[in-house]
């Protein structure tokens, strides 16, 4: 099992090194995703509108990455060091593979809640930062206040601390849901599939642009199965995705 010291040098250490990680990946994958959207104007999802708010955006995201780095840092300190409620078993293929999926399930859940949340009157003034963003770019997708950071972030806190998720899983996991979140908020679809629509449960960029346009739908992460149970999946999701398949066959407006 991975070591890492509790004291608060260590503790710092692994702090500034998921700092480190998760923003060269932000900007160098926010970099690709921009250059990728130039070549490929037929991709738009949003046809009618424009964004011009990526310095914000990026301002605010370096900021919310501190505390994002925290609880993951955090997360993983606590576990080795024995403040969990169960630690990791032997890592192999097979309980790679299960945890990542279990880790993945779980993730989803808790982000579907809440992120649902942080959408009732009495908490949305905590997200409507990330909210400004109606037109999202690859940079939108660490744009947000504290609390709406934590309330999506600090399951990498949380779960190491519950779950006996090994750690390597869950650093595969960080970087996963970093590239993911920057491809679901770069408003450019190359991701959608029959995957991603009915009857299979994954989710593609055009998922989450239909939060960031319409606010009251598609809470979820990773998988649709949340929304679709609860209601709140945006009645042209499925028909939108099929359209993105073949950008050529998009309706007009793009902001379904």
């Amino acid at each position: 099992m991975i070591w890492l010291p509790i004291g608060w040098s260590g503790f710092l250490e692994v702090w500034v090194a998921s700092y480190a990680v998760l923003l060269l990946l932000y900007l160098g994958f926010g970099l690709a995703l921009v250059a990728a959207n130039r070549r490929h104007p037929e991709c738009r999802i949003q046809e009618t509108r424009r964004s011009d708010r990526a310095g914000a955006e990026i301002r605010h995201s370096l900021v919310a990455l501190i505390s994002v780095s925290g609880y993951f840092a955090g997360g993983l300190c606590l576990q080795a060091n024995g403040y969990a409620l169960f630690q990791p078993g032997e890592l192999t293929v097979l309980s790679f593979l299960g945890w990542s999926l279990v880790s993945a399930i779980a993730y989803d859940t808790w982000f579907y809640w809440f992120h649902r949340a942080m959408h009732t009157r009495a908490l949305f003034r905590f997200h409507a930062l990330h909210h400004r963003s109606v037109t999202p770019t690859p940079w939108a997708n660490n744009s947000d206040g504290f609390l709406g950071t934590a309330a999506e972030q600090a399951y990498f806190l949380v779960a190491p601390l519950v779950l006996p998720i090994p750690p390597l899983v869950l650093i595969l996991h960080k970087i996963y849901d970093q590239g993911s979140g920057m491809i679901g908020h770069c408003g450019f679809e190359y991701v959608a599939s029959p995957g991603a629509r009915r009857p299979w449960p994954l989710v593609c960029t055009t998922f989450h642009d239909q939060h960031h346009s319409n606010f009251r739908c598609n809470f979820s992460n990773t998988f649709s199965v949340w929304d679709r149970v609860m209601g709140t999946l945006h009645p042209s999701y499925d028909r939108r995705v099929e359209e993105m398949e073949h950008p050529s066959r998009k309706g007009p407006g793009g902001a379904a």
